[in-house]
């Protein structure tokens, strides 16, 4: 029986960078040089059959370009748990708007240990290279490690470049991660098991030396007796308290000698 996963990942970058055109072009196999700027926010379904056991629902969340000077992305960010971060290769705005993105998926979305979402850096539009900033642009693999992101790509919607392979390195990074978290989860299960022998023998070597015998409550209810009675009634009260006891003249001896000294 196949586990299925929906895993929720955001689209996010300046306007017109090509979020829409990628995720058409990834979900439905289709491109258009006619599409609205999207409004708000929109998502498309792709279905991963990703192994023989796992099954991997991929939610795409369209976020709208202008959405980062909003308060909707909170929102829209919630329960994220990757996200592809777009640039047009032809629009160094765009380019510079990539920090201000990722600082702001960064603040507003984290992984349950508390670390960023995984993120890959789409620098789209690859097959207008001629009209590209590519001499201006920084060297994106040390660009993108240093901010943060687990992989970079060049990307064209237009003509399917490496759309697929992208989205596949970050559907990785974000299985290993729940790999990591549920390897962690079953150590730190297992650890108080291991631990229950030591944790047992140190509760006991706690609660043994106050372990009540029968005689350590007569010997108790003989001092209560001894503040309370004097004189000869004392011996035969005793007498009458130890019957059954092992060593019942033993007792009886000491409490004569603690009634004289009363």
């Amino acid at each position: 029986m196949q586990h299925e996963r929906l895993l929720k990942v955001l689209v996010i970058g300046d306007l017109g960078v090509g979020k829409t055109s990628i995720i058409k072009r990834y979900v439905h196999q289709v491109f258009s040089h006619h599409y609205r700027a999207t409004i708000g926010v929109d998502f498309a379904l792709k279905v991963l059959n990703w192994d023989h056991k796992t099954v991997v629902r991929l939610q795409l969340w369209d976020i709208a370009g202008q959405e980062r000077y909003g308060n909707m992305t909170r929102v829209y960010y919630r329960e994220a748990v990757g996200a592809l971060v777009v640039f047009d290769m032809t629009r160094l705005s765009t380019f510079q708007a990539i920090l201000k993105w990722k600082g702001d998926l960064d603040s507003k979305v984290a992984l349950n240990n508390g670390r960023p979402v995984p993120a890959v850096l789409l620098a789209n539009k690859c097959d207008q290279r001629c009209h590209g900033l590519c001499p201006k642009l920084p060297k994106l693999e040390k660009f993108s490690r240093d901010c943060g992101f687990v992989g970079w790509y060049e990307t064209s919607a237009k003509d399917n470049t490496n759309i697929d392979a992208a989205i596949t390195c970050l559907v990785k990074n974000i299985m290993s991660v729940d790999e990591e978290g549920a390897s962690n989860g079953t150590t730190a299960k297992a650890e108080p098991e291991g631990q229950k022998h030591s944790d047992d023998s140190i509760h006991t070597s706690l609660i043994m030396p106050f372990s009540i015998s029968p005689q350590f409550l007569i010997s108790l209810l003989l001092l209560g007796l001894s503040v309370v009675l004097s004189g000869s009634l004392y011996p035969w009260v005793l007498r009458y308290v130890c019957i059954g006891c092992c060593q019942p003249f033993a007792v009886l001896a000491e409490s004569e000698a603690l009634a004289g000294m009363v």
